[in-house]
């Protein structure tokens, strides 16, 4: 079941940063996030919101051909994209079980590409274009089990 943590929206990249920050105050090490969108969502917008309130001043892109970013700050940021990855057997390849067991914070850009080896526990954040070039619907979200 979908338990939603909170939706928020977001008139530009600022906004962007600012949800994202919201959410590492929250975080624990060792957590893992999922997100999701389309091409030119603001994955990787939110992924530099969350380091910024990291206190990680490395520029932060999308590693789309490198695969994987890792940078240092309060935690340990791991940033993945697994956009050019087919399945999980290629994202158990580039090591991905590794960063999935870090004390950081690994959030991880088209996860759904490799969502069977993901933690049950994991975070999802979904967002969606908006009505215009700069809105967005950014969602957070966990799945949770039913109580029977």
């Amino acid at each position: 079941m979908k338990q939603i943590i909170t939706q928020v929206k977001s008139e530009g990249p600022e906004q962007t940063w600012e949800a994202a920050a919201a959410l590492m105050e929250s975080l624990e090490p060792g957590t893992v996030i999922a997100l999701h969108g389309d091409l030119g969502a603001g994955k990787t917008c939110f992924i530099q919101g969350l380091a910024a309130a990291m206190g990680i001043t490395d520029p932060i892109t999308s590693p789309t051909y490198t695969l994987i970013g890792e940078y240092e700050g309060r935690m340990k940021l791991n940033h993945i994209d697994l956009y050019r990855l087919a399945n999980s057997v290629e994202a158990l390849g580039i090591g991905l079980e590794e960063y999935l067991e870090s004390d950081g914070i690994t959030a991880i850009e088209w996860a759904e590409r490799a969502e069977e080896i993901l933690p049950e526990s994991m975070l999802h954040v979904s967002i969606e274009k908006g009505c215009d070039e700069r809105s967005r619907q950014i969602e957070i979200w966990r799945e949770v089990a039913c109580e029977s």
